[in-house]
């Protein structure tokens, strides 16, 4: 099992384990501050209850160790969340059958909800309510990690419209290993808009994660640590559905539901049924779309969702389907697809699933040709139509960045500072070299100063992304990567994309497999893509994460904060 004290130990000393980092560092004195100052969190005292709030459900969410029967033969040592019903409706908790999986917990909007968060681990822990808009002492942030045998208590009110949310460890530095060992569940929020649809619901409402992992001989999990596997992300060779290897479904000719989740740490897919039938997707991160959209795959990348209208009506008794992950590229650099020796190649076409048709029957629901009413902004509606907030992405050796910095508590730069009941026009891009956004002056865009020994926004000065080393260079080609990109709080909507000349061939492979028109929290920004989107701020001030969700390059320090006031 992972040992925290052991293995998290502080990027400056990941960077001085080579010589490059020691050049690095020695020239880079602001950079070698900001990752001093990384693990400086102060310590809180857990929250308690308060007894003014009067939850409408009350759950006890225990994190624990033990052992779960993965594969044939010995049991597989894993992390798991528990979870006991205090008060509330009995479907507020459901197991998932067979899986180390958290249960999945089912809230209604406008439900109060009170959770005591048990750690039973031998290292810290904090849970992270992924896709909730709640306030910035209930998100799960790192500042609020307890140790083992400590409590924590959340209360917040359920403001999301319908749809399907992770539940999910967030401790500084710890995230990867922490869900790579079994830490993740479904938050399902549902609502009035939802129910008036009749969807496939009950045993025609089917959870789909999708988590890659890596087994040892004796059926336990190995977790990589080496300087490869952080830099492009950890990847498995064995893909598991709902804790489950080789899964399979039985399934009525009729109308399904299918929720996905993506749960792995670093790997993307491009999800496909095997005949070449079309997905029709009704729902993503946000909820429902406002009407059905069909499509020949879906990219699905980590932290994001999928809500899927799976129609087996007119199929024979004892026919089958399976869901692959077909082949795509340009997700991984090339000098990490050169590294890149799993059995499972990153990009490949491999299965994820059969569903298999056991039962005919006559009924089934018909799918609704009008979902959901998505109250949309429009970039007149935001408070910066003309100066969008930038989330620069650059890689560089042993450095993975956001906005040319690491991550550092509480260390906002003045273009991350938002104000409070705004609506914000914000900019995703990649930064080798420059070329896209339009940050202060200050913050490096185009050339700028980042205020850390000469760091250009691009990345590490001539070492890096930045300089003379940028996309026309060749080696910020050869280091870009896709990043899906997670933002705390509200949910976002898609403005636009757009493609750098260069990166269009690998682009083609999955360029019709995004979906942009309902609400996202996630996005994958390809490299070379440039994203924008409109995000509220809304209700709560206070510190909110946002971060590459593969989740080596977040603990790497692909992370920062806004500070909304």
């Amino acid at each position: 099992m992972f040992d925290y004290n052991n293995n998290n130990y502080s990027r400056r000393r990941f960077l001085t384990q080579s010589s490059l980092g020691l050049l690095t560092l020695s020239g880079m004195p602001g950079l070698l501050n900001a990752m001093e100052g990384m693990q400086a969190m102060p310590k809180l005292t857990p929250r308690q209850a308060s007894p003014n709030f009067k939850p409408d459900v009350e759950i006890e969410l225990s994190c624990k160790q033990g052992s779960v029967p993965i594969l044939v033969g010995q049991q597989t040592k894993v992390m798991q969340y528990s979870a006991k019903l205090l008060l509330g409706p009995k479907e507020a908790v459901t197991k998932i059958p067979g899986s180390y999986l958290g249960p999945i917990l089912r809230f209604q909007k406008g439900q109060k909800v009170r959770i005591h968060l048990h750690n039973g681990l031998s290292e810290p822990t904090v849970t992270h309510w992924h896709g909730l808009h709640v306030p910035a002492e209930m998100d799960g942030h790192p500042l609020y990690a307890i140790d083992p045998g400590a409590k924590l208590v959340y209360e917040f009110e359920v403001l999301n419209r319908a749809g399907m949310n992770i539940y999910h460890p967030h401790p500084h530095e710890a995230t990867a290993t922490q869900v790579y060992h079994g830490l993740a569940g479904a938050l399902l929020v549902n609502d009035e808009e939802e129910a008036a649809l009749g969807l496939p619901s009950g045993g025609y409402e089917i959870p789909i994660v999708i988590q890659d992992r890596l087994f040892d001989s004796e059926n336990q999990l190995v977790y990589a640590h080496g300087m490869h596997n952080r830099m492009t992300g950890f990847y498995g060779d064995r893909v598991l559905v709902n804790g489950r290897a080789d899964f399979q479904m039985d399934v009525d000719s009729r109308a399904y539901r299918l929720r996905f989740m993506n749960g792995s740490n670093a790997r993307i897919y491009k999800l496909g049924w095997d005949d070449g039938t079309p997905l029709t997707v009704i729902g993503v991160d946000g909820g429902l779309l406002e009407a059905p959209e069909t499509k020949p795959y879906i990219m699905l990348a980590p932290g994001e969702r999928l809500d899927v209208w799976a129609d087996f009506s007119g199929r024979s008794e004892g026919s089958q389907l399976v869901m692959r992950s077909l082949a795509f590229s340009g997700v991984l650099p090339k000098m990490g697809m050169m590294m890149h020796t799993s059995s499972l190649p990153v990009g490949s076409d491999y299965p994820i699933f059969t569903a298999r048709v056991t039962r005919k029957v006559s009924d089934s629901p018909k799918l609704p040709s009008t979902l959901s009413k998505i109250n949309r902004y429009k970039i007149t509606d935001t408070a910066n139509p003309n100066n969008p907030v930038p989330i620069a992405i650059s890689e560089g050796h042993m450095a993975m960045l956001l906005n040319g910095r690491p991550y550092r508590y509480n260390d906002p730069l003045p273009s991350e500072r938002i104000p409070v009941n705004t609506i914000q026009l914000m900019e995703i891009f990649h930064a080798h070299g420059g070329g896209h956004g339009n940050q202060p002056a200050n913050e490096g865009q185009g050339g700028g100063m980042m205020g850390m020994g000469g760091m250009r926004h691009g990345g590490m000065g001539g070492m890096g992304m930045g300089g003379g080393m940028g996309m026309g260079g060749g080696m910020g080609m050869m280091m870009a990567m896709a990043h899906p990109i997670h933002l705390h709080g509200q949910q976002f909507q898609i403005v636009s994309r757009s493609i750098d000349t260069g990166t269009e061939e690998d682009y083609a492979t999955v360029r019709e497999g995004f979906i942009e028109s309902g609400l996202k929290d996630t996005v994958l920004v390809m490299p070379g893509e440039k994203v924008r989107i409109i995000k509220p701020f809304q209700d709560f001030k206070g510190l909110f994460m946002y971060h590459c969700h593969n989740l080596e390059h977040e603990d790497m320090g692909m992370m920062r904060e806004f500070l909304v006031e």
